[in-house]
């Protein structure tokens, strides 16, 4: 078992030295050239030479020279490690005691404001050299707070719930600074050096100081207190020779910076986003100010700002300004960017599963969170363990732990016999073996690691708050052949569980524990609730989203697909990668109105895996390349729609709440191109070695043999869109019945439109070898019997088995020839021993020079929906038992590859023929005789029945 876990991130030996010594410590680069070595040393080659780098440290105490390394940075790091080793220099922020945290932050404050600290390239400097232009030489306390790092860790030392607080911080800054020779309290919450500085170092402050020549205009946004009004946006004037803190105050309505409080930064670590909030409505300068004699006032609880609050992760009281505007580490400039409202709901969006999603594809009205993740070269947008670590971050969560556990596909019972369990057997029978029957990578030790029996992977997810309390644990039940495979799709499970819980947290546990087709999630309610109290009351908008999501019909308002251009026949299956150009608009009837909201000129998706909206992937299932369509939706929430519109999102958000807008009357209308499809994996596999493809082999194989056996009736088990059904219309067989089965009503729409317009075509042409009089097309399970489909002349099922369960393709082989008794049956299905040369030809840079056995144990499935796939020897096996439980003979074939060179067919084929003492009469006795299957389709040739 291995367990990757994130906590708190770990110093480097940089950091470790920078907070001792600061600039003090001096690193220089060298280039190092060494020659590299002949590696044929009978020719005679060109000397060649690689670049290294060896660091020169300079610390007070001593001079550190590293080794040489490729990259400058490793050099770095490795001197300054020889130079803590020597120094015996440990961290002391995790290590200090309360007490000694306040002592260093008296120092810290002091420090602060000390010449040798404007040496510095440190945020404050900026604000100091500002405030010595002015009377007083005052800088706000609040400043302190929010530009130093060191100061807020320090203060969440003291006082752990500082780190929720900017008050907190505040008050402690307070305290220490009247403990400080050094600086004074003026007024209330200005701060400023006890002693001037020196002229020479004002003078030189006007130097460094770049002000804007003309007053900037920069675009903020206003995020009221009251939840009833809308966020919207506002100007924040940059006077020259004025300090911006002061227009912030005025665009609060304060009397000045000192009672403005700022937030820690908001996104990126680097950007100097933050939220601003004024101080004044809250008792701040009470005997003995402190947090929770703050939390306690009714009148503190009434102006708390959640909208505020939930995007900076702290508390947030009154009306607050969300902009961009500060000095930064990177310039002593004053630097400043517009916030524009639709990265203020973007901002919101992200910090949900799907949204950040949507935003990772750039596409947030067509995009969903895909319930299932196939293979990393089908996947589009950041991976789903990026995703949930991403998320855990935006909630002020510990890093998801991911342990991962290797399972044998053998486990044996006490008598060493092997015992066949399910994936969920397997993990309460690996849970029930003592600890020490286990090696050290959690397998038995009775199974034999070199047996070529190969493991499966399981990932169990625990996600912890900040305060080491467990919110939730997933334990899977089903396995992956691969590690990554197992993490990446426990990830998507608690991410889909998450997706569901914001938006869906009115309803009971049991319900959610379950939604989504995710088992095994265990759940911490109380923990869970106090963590997203925030989330869920600031994303309550969207429970009504999911309630208004009631059915595909619901939500296309026209009823239908408008379909544009002629059909290619090239057209998007399961498992294909789909490639349209899209574009979204919002629609008012009557108003003559049609606004572009968000555009995409290519989009790719993998059908099948829910990773659009469903109105948009049954529209493109209908669509060959190059076909246009139009559909039109519901509106989805207000701020989805803003989020979506980005720059234009102050345009629409007036277009919203004006008085002509009424929500009945609008909608989204959606224009699809479909530009192109990428076949399934195994398709593509397949293609590269065979020609004609291999699918039509087995067709043309079928074909043969059903033409031989001058059958009558036909049934198409698993028939999919009707490849099999079409290629025998396309020839002349004696067929008159043709029957197809499938559980994908998608793909019986296709198979019927295409049956459909063979069978038209051919009754109207007069075609003579166009025999067949009836065709019906069911849907249903090929592991339920209909008595309408009994004792048919042939049976075909190719490559369906692998994408059961393998004790479904038991009990599909069982019911096929036990009560459907057809006189043949043609099953097909994958050699997995053929794979690694499929996959060796797909993937050139494959080592060539592994074994055959190692390369088949680390070959994967075809394809990403294959549940199993079964050597020649485990197909053989089957077959052959199956044949003889039901008195069918059994002979063996296949196509791709030649019989008798090994590994044999890429395609392995059994054809069972009953046998002559197979009494059929007697297979229908023991079964319930009514009609299980739904008929999607049928069609019978009239004239034909007639002049029969």
């Amino acid at each position: 078992m291995s367990t990757l876990a994130v906590g708190k991130p770990v110093l480097t030996p940089k950091a470790l030295l920078h907070q001792k010594y600061g600039r003090k410590a001096c690193y220089r680069i060298e280039e190092v050239h060494e020659p590299v070595e002949n590696s044929c040393p009978g020719l005679a080659l060109p000397q060649h030479v690689r670049c290294r780098y060896r660091c020169y440290l300079e610390l007070p105490e001593l001079s550190i020279v590293s080794d040489a390394f490729t990259r400058k940075k490793d050099a770095e790091q490795a001197a300054a490690q020889m130079a803590i080793e020597k120094l015996g220099i440990q961290a002391k922020a995790d290590n200090l005691t309360p007490e000694e945290a306040w002592d260093e932050l008296v120092a810290r404050v002091s420090y602060l404001f000390s010449e040798e600290f404007l040496s510095s390239a440190h945020p404050l400097v900026g604000h100091i050299k500002e405030a010595s232009q002015r009377e007083g030489g005052l800088v706000p306390l609040s400043i302190i707070a929010a530009c130093d790092v060191k100061v807020n860790n320090l203060c969440k030392l003291i006082d752990p719930k500082a780190e929720l607080d900017t008050l907190s911080v505040v008050i402690l800054i307070l305290k220490a600074a009247k403990q400080c020779g050094s600086v004074c309290i003026s007024g209330d919450l200005w701060i400023r050096k006890r002693n001037p500085y020196a002229p020479a170092i004002i003078q030189s402050f006007g130097n460094h100081l770049s002000e804007p020549t003309e007053c900037v205009q920069v675009e903020a946004i206003h995020v009221p207190c009251s939840a009833e009004k809308s966020v919207g946006t506002l100007s924040i004037d940059i006077v020259p020779n004025k300090y911006y803190m002061d227009e912030i105050a005025q665009s609060l309505g304060v009397c000045d910076s000192s009672v403005v409080l700022i937030s820690r930064s908001i996104g990126k670590a680097s950007s100097e986003m933050r939220i601003y909030f004024s101080a004044l409505e809250v008792p701040l300068l009470a005997p003995n100010p402190s947090l929770e004699f703050l939390s306690s006032v009714e009148h503190v609880k009434q102006i708390f700002n959640e909208r505020a609050s939930f995007l900076s992760g702290q508390n947030i009281y009154g009306d607050a300004i969300l902009a961009t505007v500060g000095y930064t580490w990177r310039s002593p400039d004053l630097s400043h960017e517009d916030v524009s409202l639709g990265t203020y709901y973007r901002m919101l969006l992200h910090r949900l599963p799907d949204g950040c999603y949507k935003l990772s594809r750039e596409a947030i009205l067509a995009a969903e969170l895909p319930i299932a993740f196939t293979t990393r070269s089908n996947w589009r947008g950041l991976c789903p363990k990026e995703l949930l670590c991403m998320f855990c971050r935006q909630h002020k969560l510990l890093e998801p732990t991911f342990s991962v556990k290797s399972l044998p596909d053998i486990v044996t019972s006490p008598d060493h016999k092997p015992m066949a369990l399910k994936l969920c057997d397997k993990v309460k029978a690996l849970k029930s073996i003592n600890e020490d029957e286990f090696g050290w990578d959690g397998v038995p030790d009775s199974v034999d690691e070199h047996s070529g029996e190969a493991s499966n992977f399981i990932c169990e997810i625990q996600i912890l708050s900040r305060g080491n309390d467990v919110l939730l644990e997933y334990v899977p039940e089903e396995s992956y052949r691969k590690e990554n495979d197992a993490i990446q799709n426990a990830s998507l499970k608690v991410l889909i569980w998450f997706n569901k819980y914001l938006k869906q947290s009115a309803a009971p546990m049991e319900i959610l524990s379950s939604v989504g087709d995710v088992q095994g999630i265990h759940v911490h309610r109380q923990n869970l609730d106090r963590e997203f109290l925030l989330c869920l009351s600031i994303h309550s908008v969207e429970k009504s989203i999911a309630l208004r999501k009631c059915s595909l019909q619901d939500q296309i308002i026209h009823g239908d697909y408008y379909i544009e251009c002629l059909d290619s026949g090239l057209s998007p299956s399961q498992g294909s990668l789909a490639c349209i150009s899209y574009a979204v608009a919002l629609v008012m009837d009557g108003k003559g109105m049609n606004e572009l909201i968000e555009r995409k000129d290519e989009f790719e998706f993998e059908v099948g895996t829910g990773a659009v909206i469903p109105q948009l992937e049954t529209c493109v299932m209908q669509l060959s390349i190059n076909q246009e369509a139009r559909f039109a939706v519901a509106l989805p929430s207000r701020d989805l729609i803003l989020a979506a519109a980005g720059a234009s999102a102050k345009y629409f958000a007036q277009l919203l709440s004006s008085d002509s807008f009424h929500e009945k009357s609008c909608y989204l209308e959606y224009s699809i191109k479909l530009l192109g499809v990428t076949e399934p994996f195994e398709d593509r596999m397949e293609q590269a070695l065979f020609s004609p493809s291999l699918s039509k082999q087995r067709v043309e194989y079928a074909l043969r043999h059903i033409r031989e056996s001058c059958a009558k009736t036909l049934v198409d088990f698993g028939c999919g869109s009707g490849s099999l059904l079409e290629s025998l219309l396309e020839h002349k067989t004696t067929l008159q019945k043709i029957v197809g089965v499938d559980l994908s009503k998608k793909s019986l729409s296709r198979a019927a439109k295409m049956v459909h317009s063979k069978l038209s075509m051919n009754s109207n042409h007069g075609i003579q070898n166009a025999s067949v009089k009836s065709a019906e097309l069911y849907y249903g399970s090929i592991t339920d019997f209909d008595p309408r489909l009994y004792a048919f002349d042939i049976g075909t099922c190719l490559e369906v088995i692998e994408h059961m369960e393998e004790d479904q393709a038991h009990m599909f082989g069982d019911v096929a020839l036990g009560y459907f008794c057809p006189h043949t049956l043609i099953v097909s299905t994958p050699n997995y021993e053929y794979n690694p040369i499929l996959q060796k030809t797909s993937s050139p840079d494959k080592d060539d020079s592994m074994d055959e056995k190692s390369q088949t144990s680390q070959c994967r499935f075809r394809n990403h929906d294959h549940k199993f796939e079964w050597t020649r020897e485990q197909f053989e096996h089957w077959a052959s038992n199956l044949a003889a439980r039901h008195n069918y003979g059994v002979e063996f074939g296949g196509v791709g590859g030649s019989e008798g060179v090994e590994p044999g067919f890429a395609s392995q084929i059994a054809i069972f023929r009953r046998d002559a003492l197979h009494q059929v009469k007697q297979c229908i006795m023991n079964w319930e005789s009514k009609q299980v299957y739904e008929v999607v389709w049928e069609w019978t040739d009239c004239s034909r029945s007639a002049a029969a």
